[in-house]
C-alpha cells in the first residue's frame, strides 16, 4: 500500500506507534472519531494494540487519516471514503480509484464554482455598503 498518494504528516512517530490521544492531536481528529473511523472499517488497515490492548497508530496510519481528513473537507461523504478504502486494500482497483477521484474532482470544481459566484456576490454586497 506504499503506493497510496496521501498527505504528509509534520509528526514524528515513535517505533512502537502513538497513543490514540497523540494521533487526535496529530491528525486534529477526534479520539471519539478515531474509535467511529476504526469501528466503521474507515482506516486502511486495523489499528494495532499494545500488549495492553490500547491502540498504537503509525505513520502510514496517520497519512491515510489525514487523507480521510482532506476528502471529508472536500465533501466526500464517509459512504464514499469507505469505497475508497476497500479498494485500496484491493490490489489491482487503480483504474477504479482513478475513476472514482475523477467523479469526485468534478464534484469540487462544481463546488468551487459555486462558491466564487458566492464570493462575487458577497464582494458587491461589501463595494455597495463601502460606498
Amino acid at each position: 500500500m506504499s503506493n497510496l498518494l496521501l498527505p504528509n504528516v509534520a509528526v514524528d512517530v515513535p517505533a512502537d506507534g502513538l497513543s490514540i490521544g497523540d494521533a487526535s492531536a496529530a491528525t486534529g481528529v477526534s479520539i471519539q472519531a478515531l474509535r467511529y473511523y476504526e469501528r466503521e472499517g474507515l482506516l486502511l488497515d486495523p489499528t494495532p494494540r499494545d500488549p495492553g490492548g490500547r491502540r498504537r497508530y503509525s505513520l502510514s496510519d496517520l497519512e491515510w487519516i489525514a487523507g480521510f481528513v482532506m476528502l471529508r473537507e472536500t465533501g466526500m461523504p464517509i459512504a464514499d471514503i469507505r469505497v475508497i478504502a476497500d479498494l485500496s486494500r484491493t490490489p489491482g482497483t487503480e483504474a477504479q480509484r482513478l475513476a472514482f477521484f475523477e467523479r469526485h474532482r468534478e464534484t469540487v470544481i462544481a463546488q468551487l464554482a459555486q462558491t466564487r459566484t458566492h464570493l462575487a456576490a458577497i464582494e458587491k454586497k461589501i463595494a455597495a455598503y463601502s460606498a
